[in-house]
Formats: structure tokens, sequence, C-alpha cells
């Protein structure tokens, strides 16, 4: 029987005859992008020139032309695709299905001519994540060893608002995170009615504006390159200050500190200097929850992501050993 899916070398998830995900393939006339995180934007650039189609939600079109500019996409022959609707290619047919991660993330399903279901999930959180049946299963494997587990989920938000209504005590907050985890910050915190301003520098403003544009409600925001918002931050007023991780040693260094990281397992929160926390605030699902998503999708067979940062052979192995379904770590 043909192999129905696998994963290259190079980090591209082949599904069915005709399409690549996340990775440049040379014989895939289709390229999907599940969502606009980098590790899932490899080769990119490639299958922009040498794909007949690319396709991503209108979402993830809408943050990339925010992060590598409205050029980049221009390049090549980028259609968009909404959840749940078929798009035919020869005798295969690709449907986006909705998954809980960033903004415009989505599981990807191709069905053949011989009736068989193919899944990618790409990246997901299990909570609010729909489970799409398949025969074959491609798994994201970021938590994919048994100790990563974290039975206190529910009470993240809480902690991350108390947390930050605290450091608004002494003044500013500052936030460290990647996009789309920012966007999801403050979203929890203008539900929890936390009516101080948000400041962000211009990348972290734009990607909120195309969050804001697709339904989240993360209210007013001010450039911390401009009067307003440069005049809080000097001035170390109650404000909330959202800057991309890769920031987090240049600015804020003695003010009230909060970063968003999925890497915590042990406890909610964790201190780790004078005025700075890390928050346990995932975009993945833990070792149990990937193990719940097989478990409801039925597949005949899982492979794990053994190229992305995770722990795709554990696992696999879990898989097996739990579940009794035929499981392998690739490439």
């Amino acid at each position: 029987m043909a192999v129905k899916a696998s994963v290259t070398r190079k980090g591209a998830v082949l599904l069915g005859k005709y399409v690549a995900c996340d990775g440049f393939h040379e014989t895939r006339p289709l390229r999907v992008v599940t969502h606009a995180h980098a590790d899932h934007l490899i080769g990119l650039r490639q299958s922009l020139k040498h794909c007949e189609r690319v396709l991503m939600t209108p979402a993830t079109k809408d943050l990339i032309d925010v992060m590598r500019g409205p050029l980049f996409l221009m390049m090549g022959n980028v259609e968009t695709l909404t959840y749940n609707q078929p798009f035919r290619y020869g005798d295969e047919e690709i449907t986006f299905h909705f998954a809980n991660h960033i903004l415009g993330a989505a599981q990807v399903l191709v069905e053949d001519n011989e009736g068989t279901r193919i899944l990618y999930t790409g990246d997901f959180k299990l909570r609010g994540t729909p489970t799409v049946e398949a025969d074959v299963l491609v798994i994201e494997a970021t938590y994919g060893c048994p100790s990563r587990t974290r039975p206190f989920d529910a009470s993240v938000e809480n902690v991350l608002v108390s947390l930050v209504e605290q450091g608004l005590r002494e003044g500013t907050v500052y936030v460290f995170g990647y996009h789309g985890k920012i966007q999801e910050v403050m979203q929890i915190l203008r539900k929890a009615k936390i009516k101080v301003p948000f400041v962000a520098p211009e990348k972290v403003f734009h990607v909120s504006k195309v969050c804001e544009k697709h339904g989240m409600r993360l209210g007013t925001i001010l450039l911390s390159t401009e009067d307003e918002g440069r005049k809080l931050l000097k001035n170390n007023s109650p404000c909330v200050a959202f800057y991309h991780m890769g920031s987090r040693h240049k600015v804020g260094q003695d003010s009230f500190r909060v970063c968003v990281s999925g890497w915590e397992f042990r406890s909610v929160c964790r201190r780790i200097g004078d005025k700075e926390y890390v928050v346990a605030l995932s975009d993945h699902s833990d070792f149990e929850d990937l193990l719940e998503y097989v478990r409801r999708c039925r597949p005949k067979e899982v492979i794990t992501d053994n190229y992305r940062v995770g722990d795709a052979v554990a696992l696999a192995r879990e898989i097996w050993r739990r579940l009794k379904i035929p499981a392998k770590a690739v490439p």
C-alpha cells in the first residue's frame, strides 16, 4: 500500500499525493501553512516560487502580511480557505478544520479517492479544538513526553490576572510572549475588566490589529513609539506593555515583568527574579491531551512529528503502549 503520510527531513508534512504542510517539497504542487509561527513557515519562499498554490486561512494570511511584509506572499499564488470549505485538487479533497492554537490555526484533512482520511493536526490545544476522525493521523509532539502534564490548566488565567493586578499597583507591567499568545493575554486581561492602557511596539501592535479584525477583543492599544505610549513607559505609569519574547533582555529591566511560557509543568507561576515571574500559559496540548486526541480520533495509524521541538519518539511509544494503535516518530 502507498505511504499516505510522512514528515520529511526538511520539516514538510506530506499528506496524500499532492499536499505538503508547513514545509517545502519539490514534488508537491500544493503547500499548506497551518499557522503563522516560524517553525511552520519553513521553506515558504520556495513554496511561493515553485508550488501551484499555497493554501492558508484568511487570518494566517493577514498575520504573515504583517510579519513578513505585504509584498512577501504576492510572489506566489496564495489562496485562502475558511474552515470546513472543501478544496479539490485532482482526485483528492483538502479541508481545513479549526485548531485552538493561535489565530488562524488549522488542522488539515485530506481525503483521497480510496476514501482514506489523512489528518495533520498542526499545533493545537485540546480544549476548544474539534476532533476530526481519520484513518492516518499526523500529530504534533511538542509535549509528547509523559512528564509534560499540566494539571492546573484551568487556574492559569486567574493567576495571570492576579499577578498583573499586583504589578499595576507598582506601575508598568511588562508582559513577554510570542505572537498569538501575547494577544491571548490581552484578551484575558480585558475579559477580567483590567482597564489600564495597553502599550506595544509596532510589530505587536499590528499583529494585535489583525487579531481584532478577526474577532478578538483587545481594547485600545497605544504604540510605544508615539508620545502617549512613550510617556506612560517613561513615567512607569500603571499600564501593561506587551513585547515579543525576543525583547526580554532589552526592555523593562527594572520593572514588574511577566513571561508567559508553555514550558512550565510543576506550578502555575514561578518567580525567577526580584520582580519577574513565569506563568504557565500554553497554546499546546500537554501529554495527556495529545493521547486523548488520538483516542477520540480513532486512527488506524499515527505519525508523530519528529522534526519540530518536542518528544515525538516518546509519544509514539506511549500511543502504542497505552492505546495499542501503531505509531512511529518521523523522520
